[in-house]
């Protein structure tokens, strides 16, 4: 049923063309989560309530937060779970198919690259964290002046483009 509810959600922001209608389903479910943010996964976790996401928030396809596991029961039988909560500051980026586990904070201005574990918190703003697990791998002054000039200003630009005879978007 819970898929049920994220998938209407997601159609009717579609239809709507208002991202905040996906955002709003996750705060009824107990999930804090700013203004202007883009969600392209299903957050659905039986812990919504631990889950923080600021403002202009990206977050991409296939990302996972793990809330808690059960793991240190298998070690110590006394135990039951490892549990956190886990807050994603403001303008955040999270990469695909990134997992971010219990009892993360990331900073303000954060981008996590695709595929990674995010296992510790990071309080340094203006980062680029990746791996496995996931550390400090530049600063977004690195990576603008690495990028500048590979972008692209959005959809239209790149419809524009393949409406035209650049060979750049054939298929071969």
């Amino acid at each position: 049923m819970v898929k049920i509810g994220f998938l209407v959600a997601k159609v009717r922001s579609k239809i709507e063309k208002n991202p905040e209608r996906l955002s709003d389903y996750y705060r009824k479910g107990g999930a804090k989560i700013g203004k202007n943010c883009v969600i392209c996964s299903n957050l659905d976790t039986c812990d919504k309530y631990m889950l923080t996401i600021g403002d202009d928030v990206t977050v991409s396809t296939n990302v996972t937060f793990v809330t808690h596991d059960h793991s240190i029961y298998h070690v110590r039988k006394k135990y039951g779970d490892l549990w956190g909560k886990i807050k994603i500051g403001n303008n955040c980026f999270i990469g695909e198919n990134a997992t971010v586990l219990y009892g993360v904070t990331l900073a303000d201005n954060i981008i996590v690259a695709a595929g990674s574990v995010v296992t510790k918190s990071f309080s340094e703003s203006n980062v680029i964290i990746g791996g496995n697990p996931a550390r400090v791998i530049s600063t977004w002054e690195k990576f603008g002046a690495k990028y500048a000039g590979n972008h692209w200003n959005g959809h239209h630009e790149m419809m524009s483009l393949l409406d035209t005879d650049d060979d750049r978007f054939v298929r071969r």
